[in-house]
C-alpha cells in the first residue's frame, strides 16, 4: 500500500426498517465509525428485557450510509481497495456503480475497485443489513452479549496501490533455528525484489536482524528470513515482539511497503500439556463474549483492549477463549502486547450436518467454513492466536466436523484446533485431526468441574461437597483402571435430552463402547458459573444505549416484598460465598495433574440468558469490591500454593495433617526455596515452621511435604488461619479453619422444644412462656430446600430449561445472610455470609416463606433467595406470638447433632433460648404463624 484515504467523520444516514430500498434523501447523518445504536439513531425503544439488557435505539433492517469524498491528481487511475474494518452484511456503490455484497461478520470487508477512481468528487454509499445473516452468528449477533448492532466500527478507509503490490502475507514463525518463513502473493508483476528486516519492539532487550534482499517470482511466494542466534523469543512471561518490513522494488524503484508485527513462539499440545517454546504452561482462561456496555459493540483501538486485557492479567489470567465469536484485531494486537494466549471461535451453537441430514443446510455450512479461512487469513500472524474453536457445544456429524479441522490445519498449521467447546455433551468423543479437547465430563459421571446445573446432573462436588481440599479431577481424566487409548466415549444410542443454548433439545446420541481417555490436553469449559446478587448501583453506570432495566425490574420485585433495604448486604454476602466457591473450583483445577488449563465463566458478569451476575467484576470490568486481584491470584496464578487436607471442622487437641504443593509455572527455576508456614488466630500465632524446596521449571507440580500438629485445646469456637508463604516471593496462600472445644453438648433441658407449631406450643406461648419450635424440613410445604453454595449461572434460565426437560427444578437460593452480632452466635461465631461451619446446617435445612411479615421480622440466619422469586426465608428467625416469645429453627437437629460443628450450633441455639438475651422484637399473629408453619 502505497497511500490510503480515511473515510472517518460525518455520513449522511437513511434507516430502513422495512428494507424497501433508498427511494427517498437522506434524511439524518452519523459519524462513523459507530453504530446506529450508540449514536442514538431511529425509535427510541420502549421495551424491557429482563433476560438481558436493553438497547434503547435497538434497530435491524438496512442502514443506508453515504458520503463524498476527493481524489487527488496523483491518486488518479491508481488500483485501490475499499476496507470496512467491523461491520454487518454490506454493499457497497461507488458513483452509482455497485461493488458488490460481503457478509463476514469476523473480519474487514476488503473491497477491490474494478474501476480506477478519477480526479474528482465522488459518492461512496454503504448499505448495512444486520438481518439477513447467513448464520444466527452467536455471540456475534446476540442481544445477550454486544446486541445486534448495525453500521461500521473501525477503520473506513480507501486503500491505494502501485502497479505491483504484496498481499495476503503470512508468516511462520520458526523458534528452532530462529527464524521466520514468509508466505505471500506478488501481484501486478512477474518478479521482483524484496528487501526484509526485522526489528524487536516490546521487549527489555532490543533485537534487530540483518537485512536481507530476495528475488522472488510474480503469483505465491515463500522466503525464509533468519533472524539471528539472539533472536528474541514470545511468551506470556516475555511477549517480545518484532516489526517485520517487506519492501517491494521493481527496477531499484520502491512499489509497495508492508509492515506486520509478529512474535517468534512454538505454541503445542505436548502429551497432556500445552507449551510455549518447549516450557510448560497451564491455560488460566476466561470466557468472553464481547460484552461491553457502554457501547453495545467491542472496541477497535488497542488502548481500550489494552486496559480489559491488563484487568484480566491483573486477576491472573493468561488465555481468552472468545465464545461464538471473533474479536477485533484491536484485541490480538493488545493480546500480543502482553502475552495473553487467545482463542477465537467460529460464530455458531449448533448441528454440524452432512448431506445425510434432512435439515442439511449446505450454504450456511460453507459459510462458516469460509469464515474460519478468514479468520486464519486476517489474524493467524499475530503470535497471540494460538488456538481456534469450530463452535459451541455442536452436535451432528462427527466425520465432517472431523473434515473441517483436517482441511483448516492442512492450510494453517500455527494455532492448535479444537473440535468445538464441550461438544456432544454427555457423549463426548476425541476427534483424529484435533488438538486438544475442551469439555466437562468423559462420561456422566467422570466430572473435571466443580458445579453443574441441575438439568445436567450430577452437579459437582463444590455445589454437593464433601468439606475439605482434596478433590481433583486426575481419575476423572485417567482413570486407574484404563490401560490403553480407546478414542471412544461410553453412553448409549438413541435419544437423549440435552441442554441447547438457553433451551431444550432432544438429539441423537451415538452408542459407544469403552472408557474415553485423552491423548490430547485437556482444557475445563466454562468452569464456575457461581452468581452474585445484583449490586443495584450498577444500574447508574449504564450511560451508553445500552440500560440496565432488567436491573430495575429486579430492584422493583425487591422492594414489592419489603427487603429492599436489604439490597446491598444480599450482594456482599452472596458473592463472598461465590468468590469462597471459586476458589475451591480453581484449587482444585491447580491440584490436577492431567488438566491442561481452564476457561472460567466468568471473571466478569454475563449480562444475558437470563441475567447471569457470575463474576467477581461487574460487565464493565470493574472491580465488585468482593476480592482484590491481589487475593485472587493466591488461587489463580502461575505460581499456587495448595494444602491439601480432609475437612475444615476440627475438635480441640486433635491433629491436623496437610500436604502441600506448589503448581509452578514461571520459566526461571526456584531453586532451594523456604515454604514458611503458620497457624494463627488472629494476631497468636499457634503453630509455625518450614521447608525447603525446588521448582526446576516452568509445569513443575512440587510436592513440597506434610505439615502435621496438634490443634490448640480451645474452651470456645475459634476460627483459625492457615497460612503458608515462600519467603521473598509474592506466592502465598491461606485457609480458614475452626476449631470447637472437647465434650460439648446441646442441653435441652428446661426448653420448651417442639417439632411443629402443637396444641401444647400455642397454649404454652399464650400463657407468656418461652418456645422453641426445630420443625423437620422434610415436613414443611411452605419452605425452600437448603443448599450450600450460590446458584448456578442464573435461575430464570435454569429453572425454564429444567421444567421443559422434566427434570428437577434448582433451588435457586444464593448463601446465607447470618445476623453475626446477635446474641444467638455467642457461642457460634459467624461471618455475615455462608462457611463451612455451615455447611452441614444448611443441607440439612430448609428455610420458610416468610413473605408479607413486618420487616422488623429479620430472621438471624436469612437465605437468599434469586432475583425472580426474592422470597422472604428464613432459616432461623424469632418473634413475639401472644404473650410468649418463639425461636424457630428448620433445621434437622438430629442430623446436626452428628458433626462438631452442628452440635456447637445446637449448643450456641438452646443455650440462647434460655437466657436473658432472647427477647424478640418483632410479633406475629398465632393464625399467621400456623399458616407460615405449614
Amino acid at each position: 500500500m502505497i497511500t490510503k484515504i480515511n473515510l472517518e467523520g460525518t455520513w449522511e444516514l437513511q434507516l430502513d426498517e422495512e428494507k424497501t430500498g433508498l427511494k427517498e434523501l437522506f434524511n439524518d447523518t452519523i459519524t462513523l465509525p459507530g453504530t446506529t445504536s450508540h449514536a442514538r439513531k431511529g425509535k427510541r425503544n420502549q421495551s424491557v428485557n429482563v433476560d438481558c439488557l436493553t438497547d434503547e435505539y435497538a434497530f435491524e433492517g438496512w442502514a443506508w450510509f453515504s458520503r463524498k469524498f476527493d481524489i487527488p491528481a496523483n491518486l488518479d487511475g491508481a488500483r485501490v481497495k475499499l476496507y470496512l474494518e467491523r461491520t454487518r452484511v454490506t454493499t457497497v456503490w461507488i458513483d452509482g456503480e455497485e461493488l458488490g455484497t460481503q457478509n463476514s461478520l469476523s473480519t474487514p470487508h476488503l473491497y477491490e475497485l474494478t474501476k480506477p477512481l478519477t480526479e474528482g468528487c465522488h459518492t461512496m454509499t454503504v448499505r448495512v443489513d444486520n438481518t439477513s445473516y447467513p448464520t444466527k452468528g452467536g455471540h456475534m449477533t446476540s442481544r445477550d452479549t454486544q446486541t445486534n448492532w448495525n453500521g461500521i466500527t473501525g477503520r473506513l478507509e480507501l486503500q491505494f496501490y502501485g502497479t505491483a503490490f504484496l498481499e495476503d502475507v503470512r508468516t511462520y514463525p520458526n523458534v528452532q533455528d530462529r527464524s521466520v518463513t514468509v508466505k505471500a502473493k506478488l501481484v501486478g508483476a512477474s518478479a521482483g525484489t524484496i528487501s526484509v528486516s526485522a526489528v524487536g519492539v516490546n521487549g527489555v532487550i532490543r533485537h534487530e536482524a540483518e537485512a536481507r534482499t530476495y528475488d522472488v517470482s510474480g503469483g505465491d511466494f515463500e522466503l525464509c528470513y533468519p533472524l539471528g542466534e539472539a533472536a528474541l523469543l514470545w511468551s506470556e512471561w516475555s511477549p517480545n515482539l518484532y516489526n517485520l518490513k517487506l519492501e517491494l522494488q521493481q527496477n531499484d524503484v520502491t512499489t509497495d511497503v508492508h509492515e506486520s508485527t509478529f512474535g517468534l513462539r512454538s505454541f503445542r499440545a505436548e502429551g497432556s500439556s500445552f507449551t510455549i517454546n518447549g516450557a510448560k504452561t497451564f491455560l488460566r482462561g476466561k470466557h468472553d463474549g464481547l460484552i461491553f456496555p457502554l457501547t453495545g459493540f467491542a472496541p477497535t483501538t488497542v488502548e481500550e483492549w489494552l486496559q480489559v486485557l491488563e484487568t484480566a492479567k491483573s486477576y491472573g489470567i493468561n488465555h481468552y477463549r472468545f465464545h461464538t465469536a471473533c474479536p477485533p484485531e484491536a484485541a490480538f494486537e493488545a493480546a500480543d502486547l502482553l502475552g495473553i494466549y487467545m482463542e477465537p471461535e467460529l460464530p455458531f451453537w449448533g448441528t454440524v450436518t452432512d448431506e445425510t441430514y434432512d435439515n442439511h443446510n449446505a450454504e450456511e455450512q460453507q459459510y462458516l467454513i469460509e469464515e474460519g479461512y478468514r479468520m486464519l487469513k486476517a489474524f493467524g500472524n499475530h503470535p497471540s492466536f494460538v488456538m481456534m474453536s469450530l463452535g459451541n457445544e455442536l452436535w451432528g456429524s462427527k466425520q465432517r466436523i472431523d473434515e473441517i479441522l483436517k482441511n483448516y490445519k492442512a492450510f494453517d498449521n500455527r494455532p492448535l484446533y479444537t473440535q468445538g467447546s464441550n461438544n456432544f455433551q454427555f457423549v463426548p468423543v476425541i476427534l483424529e485431526h484435533e488438538d486438544f479437547y475442551c469439555g466437562v465430563r468423559f462420561s456422566r459421571d467422570r466430572l473435571f468441574r466443580g458445579s453443574y446445573a441441575m438439568c445436567d446432573a450430577p452437579q459437582g462436588h463444590v455445589q454437593l461437597g464433601p468439606q475439605g481440599t482434596l478433590t481433583d479431577y486426575d481419575d476423572a481424566i485417567l482413570p486407574q483402571a484404563v490401560k490403553e487409548v480407546t478414542g471412544k466415549a461410553t453412553g448409549q444410542g438413541g435419544t437423549i435430552q440435552i441442554q441447547y443454548g438457553t433451551e431444550a433439545k432432544t438429539v441423537e446420541a451415538d452408542a459407544a463402547e469403552g472408557e474415553l481417555v485423552s491423548h490430547i490436553p485437556v482444557v475445563s469449559h466454562e468452569i464456575g458459573q457461581y452468581q452474585t446478587y445484583p449490586d443495584f448501583n450498577e444500574i447508574a453506570k449504564y450511560t451508553g444505549p445500552l440500560k440496565a432495566r432488567n436491573f430495575e425490574v429486579f430492584k422493583e420485585r425487591l422492594e414489592e416484598k419489603g427487603l429492599d433495604h436489604l439490597a446491598e448486604i444480599y450482594h456482599i454476602a452472596s458473592g463472598k460465598l461465590a468468590v469462597d466457591s471459586y476458589k475451591e473450583e480453581l484449587e482444585a483445577a491447580f491440584r490436577t495433574k492431567q488438566l491442561a488449563g481452564f476457561q472460567l465463566l466468568d471473571l466478569q458478569d454475563f449480562s444475558g440468558q437470563g441475567t447471569a451476575l457470575v463474576g467477581v467484576l461487574d460487565a464493565f470490568m470493574e472491580s465488585k469490591g468482593l476480592v482484590s486481584p491481589e487475593d485472587w491470584r493466591t488461587f489463580c496464578s502461575d505460581a499456587v500454593l495448595l494444602a491439601r487436607f480432609a475437612k475444615y471442622n476440627y475438635k480441640a487437641k486433635e491433629s491436623f495433617e496437610a500436604s502441600i504443593q506448589l503448581r509452578y509455572l514461571r520459566p526461571e527455576p526456584l531453586v532451594g526455596f523456604k515454604l514458611e508456614w503458620a497457624l494463627a488466630a488472629g494476631e497468636a500465632q499457634l503453630a509455625s515452621g518450614e521447608a525447603i524446596a525446588s521448582a526446576n521449571a516452568s509445569g513443575d507440580y512440587v510436592d513440597i511435604g506434610s505439615i502435621s500438629f496438634s490443634l490448640p485445646d480451645v474452651r470456645t469456637m475459634t476460627k483459625v488461619s492457615l497460612q503458608l508463604r515462600i519467603a521473598g516471593t509474592d506466592i502465598r496462600k491461606s485457609y480458614d479453619l475452626w476449631i470447637y472445644p472437647d465434650g460439648i453438648e446441646a442441653d435441652k433441658s428446661g426448653l420448651n422444644l417442639f417439632d411443629g407449631l402443637t396444641p401444647e406450643a400455642a397454649a404454652l406461648l399464650e400463657m407468656g412462656e418461652r418456645v422453641v419450635i426445630m420443625p423437620q424440613p422434610k415436613q414443611l410445604e411452605n419452605a425452600i430446600e437448603g443448599t450450600y453454595c450460590v446458584d448456578f449461572w442464573c435461575y430464570p434460565m435454569f429453572r425454564s430449561i429444567s421444567e421443559s426437560m422434566n427434570k428437577p427444578v434448582p433451588v435457586g437460593t444464593m448463601g446465607l445472610l447470618i445476623d453475626q452480632e446477635h446474641p444467638l452466635f455467642n457461642l457460634f461465631p459467624s461471618e455475615m455470609h455462608s462457611t463451612e461451619p455451615w455447611r452441614q446446617l444448611v443441607e440439612n435445612s430448609r428455610s420458610i416463606i416468610l413473605d408479607g411479615t413486618d420487616r422488623a421480622l429479620q430472621p438471624m440466619v436469612q437465605t437468599i433467595d434469586n432475583f425472580e422469586r426474592n422470597h422472604k426465608l428464613g432459616m432461623v428467625f424469632e418473634c413475639k406470638v401472644a404473650a410468649g416469645s418463639l425461636l424457630v429453627c428448620a433445621v434437622d437437629a438430629e442430623q446436626a447433632g452428628q458433626t462438631l460443628e452442628g452440635r456447637q450450633f445446637l449448643y450456641s441455639l438452646y443455650e440462647y433460648a434460655k437466657s436473658e438475651d432472647f427477647k424478640p422484637q418483632a410479633s406475629l399473629e398465632l393464625s399467621r404463624l400456623r399458616e407460615l408453619l405449614r
